[in-house]
């Protein structure tokens, strides 16, 4: 008596999770329906499918770090900006030298220790995006991705 009732819940269950259920009660799922685009009208699937990130090369950055009194550490980052339109790319371009500069500096102040770990290389990413999206306004810099970090 109890089994066919945990059969029965088994399945519904099995059929909700799966996704077979939900669209078949009409429930939550998006229905897309297919128009017929005007000419000279962009659909919004085309732009959502034309989203391509862009990215930005920066030059090879060489600082050393700060360590006080001891031996000198110095590091060497490889990194990608990541921007926000297309349109941006030329703006950051022109701020390369500014972007550099501000780089620079503070990985000059930066000591070996707060580098060390994910964590490290995380608050490292989130001060350069900050730094970055200042020096580039009206640009808007997504993400920095390091492609190389060397620290000696």
């Amino acid at each position: 008596m109890l089994a066919i009732p945990l059969l029965l819940l088994a399945v519904v269950a099995g059929l909700w999770f799966g996704g077979i259920l939900p669209p078949l009660l009409g429930i939550g799922g998006e229905k897309k329906e297919a128009k017929a685009a005007k000419p000279g009208e962009i659909s919004t699937e085309a732009v959502e499918k034309a989203k391509v990130p862009v990215f930005v090369d920066l030059p090879d950055l060489i600082a050393n770090l700060n360590v006080g009194q001891r031996r000198s550490a110095f590091i060497k980052l490889k990194a990608k900006l990541e921007i926000a339109k297309i349109e941006d790319q030329p703006i950051v371009t022109a701020a390369m030298p500014r972007l550099q500069d501000m780089f620079t500096t503070y990985l000059r102040e930066m000591r070996p220790e707060e580098l060390r770990g994910s964590a490290g290389t995380y608050r490292l990413r989130e001060e350069l995006i900050a730094r970055a999206n200042i020096a580039v306004a009206p640009a808007h810099v997504v993400d920095v991705l390091f492609s190389e970090m060397l620290i000696q």
